[in-house]
């Protein structure tokens, strides 16, 4: 097991916190706008939330996945360095060895799989804090998560509350709903997220050095989380809408459900709703993500 290193974790888990200061306020745009159905466009969502919640509802529900997205980044991004080492080995009996196309893309379908058991968790717990005063789609009609609790009460008071509500409520398997859709948003979207920033590094680093610049880290990384977040909307626009979808009003009972009843009622379009943010908010937050990595890894190599 010599080829598994530590520092990867590591440098994951610091670039995975840097990540979500940067983005979490597009975040919360994303997800009002996904799995709720109040906002005309983007702009429209990012005024309302200004003016009825100031800059702090941008920011709501962010201290859980400071916390949770630092062990979620160390997890992907050191399985994923990882997996190429021993893919490298045991291919060409050489860690070092540079990954071919097929060695990448087995990685990050790998790295989007194992992802999903501590992810899911992670953005159910994120989604029902960011919609606790949203009007979200449920039952017959719409309802406020905070309405739950009865008027002007929120339903969790916390990350730590939210967590142990749903799982006195509708037990571990409660924490996995929407599981499903983010599989299918996560497999192909790390795919095309670590194999465009791979090539994209190569390019912009035509004299064949091992360490890119700085520069073409952020261009590379940014380009990379935006093409990766894009193609993935679909998917996630689907997993959002199943875990702001919460008892005792909940409308969807599965993935195929939710995808007939999202087309049926509000038509292809819906599909793609926060892809602009999507687009937007992947480019500074993979750039960060993947600059802060690459420069920790450095760090840690250096001694």
């Amino acid at each position: 097991m010599s080829c598994i290193h530590l520092d990867d974790f590591l440098a994951g888990w610091i670039g995975g916190a840097s990540s979500v200061v940067v983005g979490h306020p597009l975040d919360t745009v994303k997800t009002r706008l996904q799995a709720g159905n109040s906002y005309r466009n983007t702009l429209h969502c990012v005024l309302t939330i200004h003016r009825k919640e100031t800059v702090a509802g941008f920011f709501k529900g962010m201290s859980f996945p400071l916390v949770s997205v630092m062990v979620y980044n160390s997890l992907v991004f050191g399985f994923f360095s990882n997996t190429q080492r021993l893919i490298s080995k045991y291919r060409y009996g050489d860690e070092l060895q540079a990954c071919g196309m097929l060695d990448l893309t087995v990685a990050s379908a790998l790295t989007g799989l194992v992802s999903v058991s501590l992810g899911a968790p992670v953005d159910l717990v994120k989604i029902r804090l960011q919609m606790q005063t949203q009007t979200v789609l449920a039952g017959g009609g719409n309802i406020r998560l905070g309405a739950l609790g009865g008027a002007d009460r929120r339903v969790y008071r916390g990350p730590i509350h939210c967590v142990s509500s749903i799982l006195r409520s509708e037990g571990l398997q409660g924490l996995y709903r929407g599981a499903g859709a983010m599989v299918l948003r996560d497999v192909p979207g790390y795919t095309l997220y670590f194999i465009p920033y791979t090539v994209l590094c190569g390019l912009l680093s035509p004299d064949g050095r091992s360490s890119a610049h700085p520069a073409s880290i952020c261009l590379a990384g940014g380009l990379a989380g935006s093409i990766s977040w894009v193609t993935a909307t679909p998917a996630d626009v689907v997993k959002s809408r199943m875990q702001a979808d919460a008892r005792p009003h909940r409308k969807y009972t599965g993935v195929l459900h939710c995808v007939a009843q999202s087309y049926r009622t509000e038509g292809l379009k819906v599909f793609f709703r926060g892809a602009s943010v999507n687009a937007v908010r992947g480019f500074p937050m993979s750039a960060t993500m993947f600059l802060t990595y690459e420069l920790c890894l450095r760090f840690l190599r250096s001694f």
